[in-house]
């Protein structure tokens, strides 16, 4: 696969051929279980087997020696594969979608390219600070990152236009910037064109130093091995992937947004027996703010910490399973239950036993607790819908104080997302809901797997968080 970045110049007059095989292998061994160690959370299991496919190829050329002598002496991807993984197990990577793999160039008459045409190749498609980002990354010797490129080299500046070009005519995987992430560091002069003539500058986030990994050795003894990463150095350049800007306007001096503390009131004519202390702590913990949306565009709320709820998270937050009706559902007679619930029977069931060992509120207190949080008109409207057809009188009185404490704004999907196709699994109604999360650039929290299954496929880098479900049982 071509790219710039991909191959690591070794030295090799201080080691020999056999001492250079070993350590290549035991490199190796070592990065496929840092790969084996990303939480299913950060990143889908189709990139990490793409990754690990990668380490196999390198690893297992062990048993042909020569062969794999000559991929050491003309360089072996093992840094570059290590310096892959580095970034992957940094806390604030997520929503990885998309590893080591080129994104494909359409034709000009909009069909699809044959299996020649190699596309634009970046290493990670991932979430960074909420905002989707294309990785570059590059583990060369910055003494060989030339600028301008020669007969064998395109050379760094053609690389990065040739992205920037794909990431301008991306839709639906169109980032907010490239991040450029060089290991070994790289030369002054490079850096500065990088900045003029780019408008790169210093990535504001802090990657650690160290990639540490062990082996076990004869005698229960453990190598630690480590690589530095100390002179790394990682640039960003942004990409204007939001459409036209929106002018924030002065409207008589009134601030378009105002965060206040959690609201801890609730209506004074409810009662306990309606809405009971769990309930009532876990949306006091929600923030409450004002948001002129008039003037509101999404970069008013970079730094905060927003939730995007569907219509699935409310149900769970209001439904009686999730607020103290287990106990009388477990005793009904099973008659009556499924006269009740029909269909939804054994559905309901496996809820209620779900709701036994793990309680729905207490694990979404460390999820809300702090946050904003943010309907769409659509997920309002059907909420509203859903509770008054099939919600008893406390589910409606919890749904009620539930939408106090959440802003609602208009649906705004993002045009990235609009811009999939409509198809079974990816409905039109959900591409509104999470793509106003997606325009917001907030984490959509849902139980509707299905669909988020449907968006990592695509190789798009969303924010979501899972939720268990729970119906409404007419409490």
């Amino acid at each position: 696969m071509e790219d710039f970045d991909r191959y690591s110049v070794m030295d090799s007059s201080s080691k020999s051929e056999v001492e250079m095989v070993e350590e290549a292998k035991k490199r190796c061994r070592a990065v496929e279980d840092r790969i084996q160690s990303l939480p299913p959370s950060k990143i889908t299991n189709s990139c990490k087997q793409t990754l690990l496919r990668l380490a196999f190829y390198v690893n297992y050329y062990e048993f042909i020696v020569f062969y794999l002598i000559e991929l050491i002496h003309f360089g072996v991807n093992i840094g570059y594969l290590d310096s892959i993984v580095h970034i992957l197990q940094q806390p604030f990577i997520t929503g990885v979608s998309r590893v080591c793999k080129p994104i494909p160039t359409p034709s000009q008459d909009g069909k699809k390219q044959d299996s020649h045409s190699k596309g634009v190749h970046v290493d990670i498609l991932c979430n960074l600070d909420k905002s989707p980002v294309w990785f570059v990354v590059s583990d060369r010797n910055p003494k060989y990152i030339s600028w301008s490129g020669s007969h064998k080299n395109k050379g760094l500046k053609m690389r990065i236009k040739q992205i920037l070009a794909e990431a301008h005519s991306s839709l639906t995987l169109k980032p907010a910037s490239i991040i450029l992430f060089f290991s070994n560091g790289l030369d002054g002069v490079v850096v500065q064109k990088l900045e003029n003539e780019f408008g790169a500058s210093e990535l504001g986030v802090e990657f650690s130093l160290n990639a540490d990994f062990c082996e076990e050795l004869e005698g229960g003894w453990v190598n630690v091995m480590a690589r530095s990463y100390g002179k790394a150095c990682t640039f960003q350049i942004k990409v204007d992937c939001i459409g036209d800007t929106i002018s924030v306007l002065d409207h008589g001096n009134r601030d378009p947004l105002v965060v206040e503390d959690a609201r801890s009131e609730l209506s004074e004519y409810q009662s306990p027996s309606i809405l009971d202390d769990a309930f009532c702590s876990l949306i006091s913990r929600i923030r409450f703010i004002s948001l002129d949306m008039e003037s509101a565009v999404p970069e008013m709320l970079l730094g905060k910490d927003i939730i995007n709820f569907d219509t699935t998270a409310l149900v769970a937050l209001v439904s009686g399973i999730s607020n103290g009706g287990t106990e009388k559902l477990r005793a009904a007679p099973e008659y009556e239950m499924k006269k009740r619930f029909k269909s939804n029977f054994e559905f309901v069931i496996a809820q209620v036993m779900s709701e036994l060992q793990n309680p729905m509120l207490v694990e979404m207190r460390s999820v809300i607790s702090g946050k904003i949080g943010m309907i769409c008109e659509t997920v309002h409207s059907e909420f509203k819908e859903l509770v008054s057809m099939c919600g008893g009188p406390n589910e409606k009185s919890r749904a009620d104080q539930l939408i106090k404490h959440l802003l609602i704004v208009p649906d705004t999907p993002s045009t990235r997302m609009m811009s999939l196709p409509t198809t079974r699994k990816i409905a039109l109604k959900n591409k509104v809901v999470f793509g106003t999360g997606d325009y917001w650039r907030g984490p959509t929290l849902t139980a509707n797997m299905g669909f988020v299954r449907a968006i990592s496929q695509t190789g798009m880098s969303l924010l979501t968080l899972e939720h268990r479900p729970r119906a409404l049982t007419g409490d």
